[in-house]
C-alpha cells in the first residue's frame, strides 16, 4: 500500500522566512563569538517606553491573568475605534474590530477569511514575503504586480486594472512599505481604490508602519476617502513598530462587520484572545503621551539620512529613497551576484547580515534596515562598501 502524504500540501509548500533565517544565522554566529553587524531584523531596537510597560505590570498585580475576550478586551476595542476615528478619518465602531496576537495574525485570519478557493488576491512587489505565503495557505491565489524601480517601486492605477480577472478578490496596499519604505501619496492611494472599488474588491490595507514617517510626509488611510471605498477596506495595523512592542504580539484588524464576524470566528477556534495583561500596555500605547514615537522616529531618521547618503556613494548601487518605515532596498544587481549569492558572501566574508531581495520579489536587491544603533550602521557600512569595491 502506497503511503500517505504525511502533509498537508498547503503546508509543506511554505517557504521558511528568510528574514527569520538570517537573523538566526546571524545569531549564531555572534553566539561563536563573531562580530556581526545586522541589518536584517524588523523590530525597533528601543526598549518598549516605560508607561506601556507599566500598564502591564500593573495589570499583572491586580490579577489580570484570565483569558481575554476572543476578539479582545472592550476597553481596548473602543480605544483602537477611536484612534482610527481620530488620526486615520475611518469610522469603525468597536464591534468591527479584532484584537489578535500581532498584525501578522490579522492579515493571516483576514485572507483565511476571504479567500475562497481560486480566489486571486493582487500583491504589488516588492512585498512583504508573508503576503503571497499567507494566500497560498488560505488557498488563494497570489498575482503579483510588479513595481518598478523607476517608478519608485509604485504601482499605477492601469497596473492594477491589467491584473484584475474575474477571480481577483482582494488587492493587498502596504502604505508606508515594508521592504522599499516607500509611501503612496493620497491621490495615488485614491486613485488605487477607484480601481477597487469599481472591480468590487476588497482592499487590504496593512497601515503598520503608519507612524515611522519623514520629511513631513503625511500617512493617509485608504479607506478614508469616501463610504463607498471605506465599505470595500480591510484595515490592519498593531503595536510592534511605533511602540517598540514586537515581543508583545498585539496587533488588530478593523473591516466590514460581515469579515470581522468571520475573523472572530475562526480566531475562536485557534488562538483565542490574544495576552490579557499585554491588552492593558496597548490600551496604555494608544491613551498615554505620543512623545515616546517622536523620539523614535527622530533617531530613525538621522540614521536614514546616514544610511541613504552612504549607499549612494557607492559606485554601481541606486536605491529609492524611502519616506517611511525602516527599511532601504538597494539594487546591487550591477556587481554581478544574485541578491541570496551576495547576502550570503556579505554575511560570510564580513559578518554583515542584509536580506537578500529575492524573497520580496526583486532578485537584484537587498534589504537593510536601519532599526540598528548608529555604530552598528557606520561599522557595518564601512565593511559593506569594501565588500562592494571587492567585487
Amino acid at each position: 500500500m502506497e503511503k500517505k502524504k504525511l502533509i498537508n500540501d498547503r503546508i509543506s509548500s511554505i517557504a521558511p522566512s528568510v528574514t527569520l533565517g538570517v537573523t538566526s544565522r546571524a545569531n549564531a554566529m555572534k553566539a561563536d563569538g563573531k562580530k556581526v553587524y545586522s541589518f536584517a531584523a524588523g523590530e525597533p531596537d528601543f526598549d518598549t517606553p516605560d508607561h506601556i510597560k507599566s500598564a502591564a505590570v500593573k495589570a499583572l498585580a491586580e490579577g489580570k491573568t484570565k483569558y481575554a475576550p476572543v476578539i479582545g478586551m472592550p476597553a481596548l476595542r473602543l480605544a483602537i475605534a477611536e484612534k482610527l476615528v481620530r488620526e486615520n478619518g475611518v469610522s469603525y465602531e468597536a464591534g468591527q474590530v479584532v484584537v489578535s496576537d500581532g498584525a501578522k495574525h490579522s492579515l493571516f485570519n483576514v485572507f483565511a477569511a476571504i479567500c475562497r478557493d481560486g480566489d486571486e488576491v493582487i500583491i504589488p512587489a516588492p512585498y512583504w514575503l508573508s503576503y503571497p505565503e499567507m494566500v497560498n495557505i488560505a488557498g488563494g491565489k497570489p498575482v503579483v504586480v510588479q513595481g518598478k524601480e523607476g517608478d519608485g517601486f509604485k504601482i499605477s492605477p492601469s497596473d492594477l486594472k491589467s491584473a484584475i480577472t474575474e477571480k481577483t478578490k482582494a488587492v493587498v496596499i502596504n502604505s508606508p512599505s515594508n521592504p522599499t519604505g516607500i509611501v503612496y501619496s493620497a491621490e495615488e492611494l485614491e486613485a488605487l481604490a477607484n480601481v477597487a472599488v469599481e472591480h468590487g474588491l476588497y482592499i487590504v490595507s496593512d497601515e503598520i508602519y503608519e507612524k515611522i514617517i519623514y520629511e513631513g510626509i503625511q500617512h493617509v488611510s485608504i479607506g478614508s476617502f469616501s463610504r463607498e471605498i471605506f465599505d470595500h477596506t480591510i484595515t490592519v495595523n498593531g503595536f510592534s513598530k511605533a511602540y517598540s512592542m514586537t515581543g508583545w504580539r498585539l496587533g488588530y484588524c478593523a473591516g466590514p462587520a460581515e469579515i470581522i464576524k468571520a475573523v472572530g470566528a475562526l480566531q475562536s477556534h485557534s488562538t483565542s484572545g490574544a495576552n490579557t495583561f499585554a491588552q492593558y500596555g496597548a490600551l496604555a500605547a494608544l491613551t498615554g503621551s505620543q512623545d515616546c514615537v517622536v523620539r523614535m522616529v527622530e533617531a530613525f531618521t538621522e540614521r536614514r539620512a546616514y544610511l541613504y547618503d552612504r549607499l549612494m556613494a557607492i559606485d554601481g548601487i541606486t536605491c529609492v529613497k524611502p519616506m517611511g518605515a525602516f527599511y532601504m532596498l538597494p539594487n546591487v544587481s550591477s556587481f554581478g551576484l544574485g541578491s541570496v549569492v551576495f547576502a550570503e558572501r556579505l554575511l560570510e566574508s564580513c559578518g554583515v547580515a542584509v536580506v537578500p531581495g529575492a524573497p520580496f520579489g526583486v532578485d537584484g536587491h537587498v534589504r537593510l534596515s536601519y532599526a540598528c544603533g548608529m555604530d552598528t550602521i557606520k561599522d557595518g557600512m564601512d565593511k559593506f562598501e569594501g565588500f562592494v569595491k571587492s567585487l
